[in-house]
């Protein structure tokens, strides 16, 4: 199966952090944006008739700021273009500060079964300092009109001034607000971003900490009852992400709207960064690529061993082998040099619990 990802690039101001593509002062282009791409979708659908697509995912940006009538509308021509597998997943983006009962009843109508919210702190004064639009009470609003539903939460670490004390009480509410879901992950500060400059000067907690305070966070997830299935997302049983666990299997995906990216049939692309450019292409009658690359089978088979041993499901040798028709731990010497990271099921290897969050000093081992 294969996902499909669409990118609503508006919001009402950007948080501190954002590193992604986003305008939080054109939302008066949001319905010349929704045109284009009801177009782009039409014509990615002509070009994919006939595969079947598992999962539609709905970031941002921030998409519940849109008017509902527009997620409506995408939806419907999803469903006219792309042929979508029973009971697909449908997951929507959504700031706590942006939502309503009626976008929420708006958006089921239109057939989204997962919401993602962007929670980040039960702390108000972290959450202003952030730039976040929203404030706790905002979450417990819409945690109360998502409630029953299959919701994921959003918890950051690493935020100036964050404790223990902080993370707990953000996992403390996330839980008894009935997630069925909860992204854990440590603040990255990039370069170009207001929060770079507490970074340089010091003032955010250094990698020992933000390590000790995902320990202390997976320990009382795990106590909650929400299991770890990667690195960065813990859910309830049954409620993983089947969007985020295709990308992890190096499943096939379409991207759609201005910088969404794309992997299908071996070649990965993606779309302009620019908000301008993507519309004048799309009315232009064109795609607006702006990079496409083949991947080779080298790329191919670090990016399965990447991807697989961020899980706790690991890499299957017979699966690996089915795939390239080799052994991975011979295509990959440094297997032996970092073996005491890994623990060995069946023809299953995957890297030891203690160990997951610092995979990317292990997987860095296997570039050569």
């Amino acid at each position: 199966m294969a996902g499909i990802y669409i990118h609503i690039p508006f919001c009402k101001q950007k948080c501190t952090y954002c590193d992604f593509t986003s305008f939080p002062n054109r939302l008066g282009f949001a319905e010349a944006y929704m045109a284009c791409l009801y177009k782009e979708v039409a014509e990615r659908g002509k070009m994919y008739k006939g595969r079947k697509f598992d999962t539609v995912y709905i970031g941002g940006g921030t998409p519940s700021i849109v008017d509902p009538k527009y997620i409506a509308g995408l939806m419907k021509q999803i469903g006219n273009c792309f042929t979508l597998s029973p009971g697909p997943e449908i997951t929507i983006e959504m700031n706590p500060g942006t939502v309503d009962a009626h976008k929420i009843a708006v958006y089921k109508a239109a057939g989204v079964n997962r919401f993602s919210v962007g929670l980040q702190t039960a702390n108000d004064e972290q959450l202003k300092d952030l730039g976040r639009i929203h404030d706790t009470a905002d979450f417990v609003a819409c945690a109360d009109l998502l409630k029953g539903e299959n919701f994921s939460a959003d918890v950051m670490l690493g935020i100036k001034g964050q404790t223990q004390e902080d993370v707990k009480a953000t996992i403390d509410l996330v839980h008894q607000k009935g997630a069925t879901h909860v992204s854990m992950y440590a603040l990255t500060p990039e370069d170009g971003t207001p929060i770079y400059t507490d970074y340089l000067n010091g003032e955010l907690p250094d990698g020992d900490e933000v390590a000790s305070l995902y320990d202390y966070g997976r320990a009382l997830l795990k106590e909650y009852g929400y299991l770890r299935y990667e690195v960065s997302n813990f859910c309830k049983t049954g409620y993983g992400s089947r969007h985020n666990l295709n990308y992890w299997k190096r499943g096939e995906y379409i991207g759609l709207g201005v910088s969404a990216s794309s992997f299908m049939d071996g070649k990965r692309f993606t779309n302009t960064f620019d908000l301008d450019e993507y519309m004048k292409c799309i009315l232009s009658g064109y795609f607006p690529v702006i990079e496409s690359e083949d991947v080779g089978e080298k790329d191919a088979k670090f990016e399965f061993i990447m991807l697989a041993l961020r899980t706790v499901f690991g890499v299957s040798a017979a699966a690996y082998k089915k795939a390239f028709g080799s052994d991975w731990r011979e295509d990959f010497p440094a297997y032996e040099r970092m073996k005491q990271y890994f623990e060995e099921e069946g023809d299953v290897t995957r890297i030891k619990e203690e160990y997951l969050y610092v995979q990317n000093q292990i997987l860095t081992e296997f570039m050569e």
